[in-house]
């Protein structure tokens, strides 16, 4: 009892930490936002990167069109942007008619924050480089009248997210190590918050100020995790997700929740670092999927096999073999990997209501 006590001593020293921080704020109200992730988040680099099309079924909701986002609509992110009233952020890798007034994006689905064992070479070590390569090329030719002419005032007064980690919790499964293995300090997981920290570091080095950053989502719930990764005696917990994935999942975001500290307590007065709970804003999703007019959370709309979770793998949402559930249907998964519009706007709006961070302030808030 007395433990515990002192725990719950010390995560309240913890909030008021946290709390007692002004938040720095812009004067114009200007919003202007940097992005750094993987395919939760990305809105067409990896299709740019990689010269391939994505093609339909994704983006037959409101876009009616390919986008290269990986979705059969808008990302999370996507209505983050409506909300603060710019526009929809353009991939940093697209060379087409790029427009990068309110901000860009660094995010490339598959990315993983420290795996040396991705297929996909955008670290977040190599997101944040080419935002500073972004940077000093803006600074090059702002004098010429070129470039993204976005000012010295923007990326000082800019909102920097990071929603990355999924990808490298599927990678460390997939190195056949166990969950032990994968949690343990000195793991895996614990070199991925190092990244991310280091990430906010270097960030700040170049001016950054304002940091909003998103722990992982529960990848035991996704279609392809079930369908692919469970074993003969897995355990499922009472949402029907495997266990042990979410359990990795939890274990990240406490490494996630423990650099999120340290960052603010050492930058406190002059930077602000909000984390966002984004694995209980899906969570919710799978756990109380009734509420959302969800039936069979754990399908994908997009795949192949039906019930009950329509996912086969080479027979996956864009191939010959695959259908897509009927427009209309609600679903939380739309591929077996990726989120549909409709969860992703639920997310969102989830995610600036300010509910789900700490310290709680809303992202709205950022940009006055």
């Amino acid at each position: 009892m007395v433990r515990m006590l002192r725990g719950l001593v010390t995560l309240a020293a913890v909030v008021v930490a946290l709390e007692c921080c002004e938040l720095p704020r812009r004067t114009d109200g200007r919003c202007v936002l940097f992005n750094f992730g993987d395919s939760n988040s990305d809105t067409g680099s990896l299709p740019a990167a990689y010269g391939f099309y994505l093609g339909p079924p994704a983006g037959r909701r409101f876009f009616n069109r390919t986008t290269g986002r990986w979705s059969d609509g808008r990302l999370y992110i996507d209505f983050i942007a409506e909300n603060l009233g710019i526009r929809y952020l353009s991939p940093y890798l697209e060379s087409s008619g790029p427009n990068f007034t309110d901000g860009v994006n660094f995010a490339v689905a598959g990315a993983a924050v420290a795996s040396n064992q991705s297929a996909i070479p955008f670290t977040m070590a190599t997101q944040v480089n080419q935002f500073l390569h972004f940077k000093n090329r803006t600074r090059e030719l702002r004098p010429l009248g070129q470039g993204s002419m976005l000012p010295e005032e923007d990326f000082r007064g800019g909102v920097y997210s990071i929603d990355v980690g999924q990808n490298d919790i599927t990678l460390a499964f997939l190195a056949n190590l166990t969950l032990p293995e994968i949690v343990a300090d000195g793991g895996p997981l614990a070199a991925v918050a190092a990244k991310v920290e280091e990430a906010v570091r270097a960030l700040y080095a170049s001016g950054a100020r304002k940091f909003w950053v998103y722990n992982t989502g529960p990848i035991g719930c996704l279609p392809q995790t079930l369908a692919l990764r469970q074993r003969p005696g897995d355990e499922l917990d009472p949402a029907g997700c495997l266990a042990r994935y979410n359990a990795a999942a939890r274990a990240l975001n406490a490494n996630l929740a423990a650099a999120c500290r340290r960052l603010a307590d050492e930058y406190c007065g002059s930077a602000s670092v909000v984390c966002t709970d984004m694995y209980a804003v899906k969570y919710d999703l799978f756990a109380n999927h009734d509420q959302y007019g969800i039936e069979r959370p754990l399908m994908a709309c997009c795949g192949h096999g039906g019930p009950p979770y329509n996912y086969v793998n080479l027979k996956t949402c864009g191939q010959p073999t695959a259908t897509a559930c009927p427009e209309g249907e609600r679903h939380v998964s739309w591929d077996g990997v990726h989120y549909t519009e409709d969860a992703n706007a639920i997310v969102a709006s989830k995610i600036l209501s300010g509910d789900f961070s700490q310290p709680r302030t809303k992202l709205q808030a950022l940009c006055k």
